[in-house]
């Protein structure tokens, strides 16, 4: 339990930190050799850390400590639930299912994560842009308070 619910903390506080950094990196900033080559191994272990530990963790952890084995059924014949149902589900599809949730979920954040970073230059210049005219992104008059 402790590996997992680790994992998935150091996968989120690396997911953290991608999201403070866009926000300080100034947008058409140029990059420097180390800099990108430093950017790639960090967006490869952060990959490898979502989509690699955490869900093995989960799996390591619903095989050994919780006992989810393909003879435990959650539904069906021999289930503490739904007993008289007309299909049978074992406690290793639900187990399965987890791990297909969590990809789909860091999938997800990964998707969300790099249309923020490729968005962030709009939203700068939306800004000052805004500024520029005195009026709100919206295209409304700034109101002033007098």
């Amino acid at each position: 339990m402790v590996a997992f619910v680790g994992s998935l903390i150091v996968a989120l506080a690396l997911t953290g930190v991608v999201v403070a950094y866009g926000k300080r990196r100034p947008v058409g900033a140029p990059l420097s050799w180390g800099e990108a080559m430093a950017a790639a191994t960090f967006a490869f272990f952060l990959m490898f850390w979502a989509y690699g530990v955490v869900p093995h963790q989960w799996l390591t952890l619903a095989d050994n400590e919780l006992d989810w084995r393909s003879d435990a059924y959650l539904i069906g014949p021999g289930a503490t639930t739904f007993e008289n149902a007309p299909f049978a589900v074992t406690l290793a599809a639900v187990k399965d299912l987890i791990a297909v949730v969590i990809y789909g979920v860091f999938l997800g954040i990964h998707v969300a994560m790099w249309a923020i970073w490729q968005a962030r230059g709009e939203r700068a210049e939306s800004r000052r842009k805004a500024i520029a005219e005195q009026t709100t992104p919206y295209g409304r008059p700034l109101a002033r308070r007098t």
